[in-house]
Order: structure tokens, then C-alpha cells, then sequence
């Protein structure tokens, strides 16, 4: 039986990272980030500042995509589908799941 009835995750801190960069391309838009941020497999949460703005007249349907550590990785919403430029809020910090080995980074 366990001694206690719940678990701690992420004990040493959630991350938090920070664009570096947007680049608008014909078929999606990508922010950038430290490229050595992410060096080994994680798994969990993770802030996201997003301090780049999307230029206005960006084509509203283009997905979302982070590149991290020279891996680009779509963003998705609740049920999998690609966060669009339509659905962005623009500047600020986002909740995320991310799981590296998955190639999942989901915004919550």
C-alpha cells in the first residue's frame, strides 16, 4: 500500500522557455527556442513564453509548430488537432504538455 495518496511530478520546478523567433512559411508558422533546452527526454509540463508576435496578415488556417533542439513539433489543442494562427492568443506564457520521446506537445 502506498504511504502516501498522491504522487509529486515535476518536483524539481516546471521549465519555462522562451521564444527566440517566429517564421512565417507557406504551409505553417515556427517558433524557435534555445536550441540546447532540449537535451534529454522529458516528459510533463512546461511554460511556454511566447514573446514574438505573428505578423498581421498571416494566413489564419497555418498550423503551429515549436522547434526545439533542431526538432520541429506540431502544437496541438484537446482532441489532437494542430493549433492554428487562427486559435493563438497571441504574446504571453501557455501551459503545455510535452513529451519529447512522443513527439507530443499539447497546449492545456
Amino acid at each position: 500500500m502506498a504511504r502516501w495518496p498522491f504522487q509529486y511530478t515535476n518536483i524539481n520546478g516546471i521549465p519555462a522557455i522562451k521564444s527566440r523567433g517566429v517564421r512565417v512559411n507557406t504551409d505553417n508558422v515556427v517558433f524557435s527556442f534555445n536550441p540546447d533546452w532540449d537535451r534529454n527526454p522529458y516528459k510533463g509540463l512546461l511554460l511556454v513564453n511566447i514573446a514574438d508576435e505573428i505578423p498581421e496578415g498571416t494566413t489564419t488556417t497555418l498550423p503551429i509548430l515549436f522547434t526545439m533542439a533542431g526538432v520541429n513539433s506540431n502544437v496541438t489543442v484537446t482532441g489532437g488537432d494542430n493549433l492554428t494562427v487562427a486559435d493563438f492568443s497571441g504574446t504571453g506564457v501557455y501551459l503545455v504538455f510535452y513529451d519529447r520521446l512522443s513527439n507530443v506537445l499539447q497546449l492545456i
